[in-house]
């Protein structure tokens, strides 16, 4: 999912250079440019703006009394010459303060920064929109997968992988990665559905093709059963 972006400073060479490394960063999209930050004010109101970069010496508005205006409409990178207001910058609750001039690895860090930020937002709120007791009972999650938030329907998962630091929901449409552990999917799956197998694999009972003795196979693929999995596993079964 793209960061929709707005670039804030009365400077117009400083514009074109955020709007080059803006365009050279492929999970960020430009979408509008001001050099008057009351005109930025109507822009993030209307055009749905995820990240603002944002200068602080302005004549009209300072970056700071805007962000007093906006609130928490957006996320803001601050962007100045000046570095005593770096303070007051992470006081607003910035991702990050830019000094002038600035290098292009220094601005993509900012981004990448902002990247996790709103990640983490988004994948928070589809939480409190659909909780895990609540999911339980949908047809669907929704799962962070890379950059975006993906839908994923339950009838399609055939088994869900345990990794190291993340997961594989393996599913009749490709495989979808996502960082978190397997407790935390686990208490998002219907248990009339899906059962623990292994401590790295979640089975779907509508999948399963064959069962032998330690070992399930699903699709082809065959999946082993734990042995403090396995007496839990076969009451399923046989229930």
């Amino acid at each position: 999912m793209s960061i929709r972006c707005l670039i804030i400073d009365d400077k117009p060479l400083a514009i074109d250079i955020l709007a080059d490394y803006t365009r050279k960063v492929p999970f960020l999209e430009l979408i509008a440019t001001t050099t008057n930050p009351i005109e930025g004010l109507s822009i993030i109101r209307d055009q749905h703006i995820d990240l603002v970069f944002l200068d602080i010496q302005m004549p009209e508005l300072t970056g700071l009394q805007f962000m007093k205006i906006a609130g928490k409409q957006c996320k803001v990178i601050l962007t100045t010459a000046y570095s005593e207001y770096a303070l007051d910058g992470f006081e607003h609750d910035v991702i990050d303060y830019l000094l002038k001039p600035i290098a292009f690895d220094r601005f993509y860090r900012a981004a990448e920064k902002a990247q996790q930020v709103l990640d983490n937002n988004r994948i928070n709120q589809s939480e409190e929109i659909y909780p895990a007791d609540e999911q339980k009972h949908a047809e669907y999650l929704f799962i962070k997968a890379e950059h975006r938030i993906q839908k994923v329907n339950l009838r399609d998962i055939l088994f869900i992988e345990g990794m190291q630091n993340y997961i594989v929901l393996h599913t009749s449409q490709g495989r979808v990665m996502s960082l978190q552990t397997m407790k935390k999917i686990e208490e998002q799956l219907p248990e009339r559905e899906f059962v623990r197998v292994h401590r790295s694999y979640i089975v779907a009972l509508r999948h399963i093709n064959s069962i032998e003795r330690s070992r399930i196979t699903i699709g082809g693929q065959v999946i082993p059963i734990g042995d403090s999995y396995r007496d839990g596993f076969y009451a399923r079964i046989d229930n």
